[in-house]
């Protein structure tokens, strides 16, 4: 590599490494300046044939209030599912990997092993936002097909690291996804359209004890497979 190669890939590691799910925002909204960098940069994400098949609603201030109030009151009654199926299940490493990440989060929170009381509480602030000042969700058009998600995937990515180099926090949420129907209904999202995935995002509460673990990562030879012949 060249110096000006090294130095690129050493930033793009930065942003990779440093990267993390923050699960506890400050109030203090991001400035509509930052905002729009964000997503100006996300908008270069790469897509099949340049479609660029994602929709993109994005909260503040009283605007995330009002999805948050009513997303509350939603729960009481809820309707629909996911757009995307769930996995009904997880076994081998992907439990492990899960187990690992589960067991961080609530050791970060005092929530002892066998607390399911504690446990759900903690899973419900997916849908208080972790009182993150912003959210966005991201939806594709339906006839698109699956890889029309998966470049919605991509997006999410490129929003994620772009918020890590502008300083802000974010976390990825399937959980916004939950209810789909009603996530539609809400923000006005075209019946033919399928939400991918919600982000809540702001400044992060560097003091609050959940921001403090940061999850591992496979060895290249765990997932990598080369063939040289």
């Amino acid at each position: 590599m060249t110096a000006i190669d090294i130095d690129r890939y050493t930033a793009l590691r930065r942003l990779l490494d440093e990267r993390w799910t923050c699960r506890q925002f400050r109030p203090e909204p991001v400035p509509r300046a930052t905002l729009e960098q964000l997503l100006t940069a996300a908008q270069r994400t790469p897509s099949w044939c340049n479609t660029q098949p994602w929709r993109v609603e994005v909260t503040d201030s009283t605007g995330t209030e009002r999805f948050r109030t009513a997303l509350r009151e939603h729960l009481a009654a809820p309707d629909g599912g996911p757009d995307f199926p769930f996995p009904p299940g997880y076994s081998g490493v992907y439990q492990e990997r899960r187990r690992e990440c589960g067991g961080q989060l609530y050791a970060s929170v005092g929530i002892e092993r066998g607390d399911r009381a504690a446990a759900f509480r903690q899973t419900m602030r997916n849908f208080d936002f972790f009182d993150a000042p912003h959210v966005a969700i991201v939806s594709t058009p339906a006839d698109l097909g699956v890889y029309a998600a998966v470049d919605c995937g991509l997006y999410l990515n490129s929003f994620l690291l772009a918020a890590q180099s502008l300083g802000l926090g974010a976390a990825p949420q399937a959980a916004l996804a939950t209810y789909a129907p009603f996530v539609r209904r809400h923000f006005g999202i075209p019946d033919d359209h399928r939400v991918v995935a919600g982000i809540s995002f702001g400044y992060p509460d560097a003091e609050h004890p959940v921001n403090g673990f940061r999850t591992t990562r496979a060895d290249l030879a765990d997932t990598v497979h080369f063939h040289s012949a």
